[in-house]
C-alpha cells in the first residue's frame, strides 16, 4: 500500500538515532530548489492558505477522492455534509456536530500529512504546543468547532509515528510498505510474488477468471446507468457513514472515463484473452511484470470495484448475478472462501507479513530495529481500504513488529 519504493537492507544499529535520520531526510528534501520555499506556522494553520510547490497548489483530500486546495474549501464541504441527512426522529442535532468535528480532523490531518510535500508536517513538528495555540489565536477567519484540537491531535500523533508507505522520506518507512519489491520474490500459498502487494491484489481474483471475462464485465458496466444505483447507497445515511471511502471509491471508478481506462490498461499490458488474472500477477519468467503501482491502480482497483459493487448490490440488481458468476462474491484461496469485507480476509495480511517479517531475515532486522516507542502508521491522503481498514492494518503492523523483536531476542 503506497507509492514507488526503493530497495534497502539495514543493520539494526543504523536505527539507533531514528529521528535523527527522519529529520535528516527532511533536510535533504527541503534543500532542493523546488522545495526551498519556506512555510510558516501561521500560514499552515490559517484556513485560507493554499500551499504551493513548484508553482502548483498542494492538494489534500477527505476520503482520498474529495480534494481541496485549502482548509477553507474543506469547511464548505463539511458544512454541506452537516445538512446532508435530516435527523428524522433523532435528537435535533442527530449526531451531526460530532460528525462535522470528525471531518474537520480528517481535513487537518490530510493537509498536514501531505503525500507530496513534507513541509507542513515539518513546520508543525518543529513548533511547540504553546506556539501552535498562539498561532491559531491570531487567526482572523471563521474556524469550525474542534479546529485547534485537530491540530494538537495531529501533532501528538505524528511526533512519535512513522508513516510506512513507499514514498516515505525514511528508508524504513519504504521498506515496511507492501509495495516494496522483494528481490528474491516471496512464496505465499503455493506461488511466488514480487511483493506482498502483488499477492494481496492477485488473490482478489478467482484462479479461473480470465482477461476476456474481465473485459466482458467492464463492457457490461459501461452499458449501465449507475446514477440511481449510486444515489441509493449515497442517500442511505447509515450505509454511507459506515463505508464513506468505499462509496466515494465507487463514485470515482464507475464513471465512463474510468471504466474505459481499465479496459485500455488491460489492452496496453499485452495480455491474452485466455490469460488468468491471478496467475499473470504471480512471478513468472521475469520479475516485476507489473510494478507495485500497477498492482494497486489497475489490478487492485479493478478487483475492488467488482467486489464492492457486489457488496452494495441488492437482490434486484442483476449485475450482482454476473459478478457472482465470475466469483467476485468473495475471496477464494484454496478451499477457503472469505468475504471481501470481513475479518477473515483482513487477517490474511498478518499471515503474509509473518512470512516477510519473520522468515526473511533482512526484513525482520529492519522492522525489529525501529524503537518500540515509535508508532508505525499508514496514512495516504485520508484514504482507507475496504478490504482491510487502516486501523486494522496499522494494528497488524505494530503487532508484527513486536513479534519480530521478540524473535530477534531469542
Amino acid at each position: 500500500m503506497g507509492k514507488r519504493s526503493t530497495r534497502l537492507a539495514c543493520a539494526p544499529s543504523q536505527f539507533g538515532s531514528f529521528f535523527g535520520i527522519f529529520f535528516l531526510a527532511w533536510i535533504t528534501f527541503l534543500g532542493s530548489p523546488v522545495a526551498a520555499q519556506k512555510l510558516t506556522l501561521q500560514e499552515i494553520v490559517t484556513p485560507s492558505t493554499v500551499v504551493m510547490k513548484g508553482g502548483h497548489p498542494v492538494t489534500f483530500a477527505i476520503y482520498s477522492f474529495i480534494e481541496f486546495k485549502s482548509l477553507s474549501e474543506a469547511f464548505h464541504y463539511i458544512d454541506s455534509q452537516y445538512d446532508r441527512w435530516p435527523p428524522r426522529g433523532l435528537p435535533a442535532d442527530g449526531g451531526r456536530t460530532t460528525r462535522a468535528r470528525e471531518l474537520v480532523r480528517h481535513a487537518v490531518e490530510s493537509r498536514i500529512v501531505s503525500m507530496t510535500d513534507e513541509r507542513p508536517l515539518e513546520v508543525l513538528l518543529t513548533h511547540t504546543d504553546d506556539e501552535l495555540k498562539r498561532a491559531i489565536a491570531q487567526i482572523k477567519e471563521p474556524l469550525p468547532a474542534g479546529y485547534e484540537e485537530s491540530f494538537h491531535r495531529v501533532r501528538e500523533k505524528w511526533e512519535h509515528s512513522l508513516n510506512c508507505w513507499s514514498a516515505s522520506p525514511v528508508m524504513a518507512g519504504r521498506v515496511l510498505s507492501n509495495w516494496y519489491p522483494i528481490e528474491e520474490g516471496i512464496r505465499l500459498y503455493g506461488a511466488t510474488y514480487d511483493s506482498t502487494e502483488h499477492f494481496w491484489q492477485a488473490v482478489k481474483y478467482h484462479p479461473d477468471v480470465t482477461i476476456a471475462q474481465l473485459n466482458d464485465l467492464l463492457a457490461l458496466f459501461r452499458q449501465q446507468n449507475w446514477t440511481p444505483w449510486l444515489s441509493r447507497i449515497e442517500d442511505d445515511r447509515d450505509l454511507y457513514q459506515n463505508h464513506p471511502y468505499a462509496i466515494e471509491f465507487l463514485r470515482h471508478n464507475l464513471t465512463p472515463a474510468r471504466l474505459q481506462w481499465f479496459q485500455d490498461e488491460l489492452m496496453r499490458q499485452g495480455l491474452r484473452a485466455t490469460d488468468h488474472s491471478r496467475q499473470v500477477q504471480q512471478r513468472g519468467d521475469r520479475p516485476l511484470r507489473f510494478s507495485a503501482f500497477e498492482e494497486k491502480a489497475l489490478w487492485g482497483d479493478l478487483a475492488d470495484l467488482f467486489h464492492l459493487v457486489y457488496f452494495f448490490s441488492i437482490p434486484q440488481d442483476s449485475i450482482a448475478r454476473f459478478l457472482a458468476e465470475r466469483h467476485f462474491d468473495g475471496i477464494y484461496l484454496g478451499e477457503r472462501k472469505m468475504k471481501f469485507i470481513g475479518n477473515d480476509f483482513s487477517s490474511l495480511m498478518l499471515e503474509i507479513w509473518k512470512v516477510k517479517y519473520l522468515e526473511i531475515l533482512r526484513f525482520r532486522e529492519v522492522i525489529a530495529s525501529i524503537p518500540a516507542e515509535t508508532r508505525l502508521e499508514h496514512y495516504l491522503n485520508d484514504g482507507d481500504s475496504p478490504d482491510i481498514p487502516i486501523p486494522i492494518y496499522v494494528g497488524y503492523l505494530n503487532q508484527i513488529r513486536t513479534m519480530a523483536r521478540d524473535q530477534s531476542q531469542h
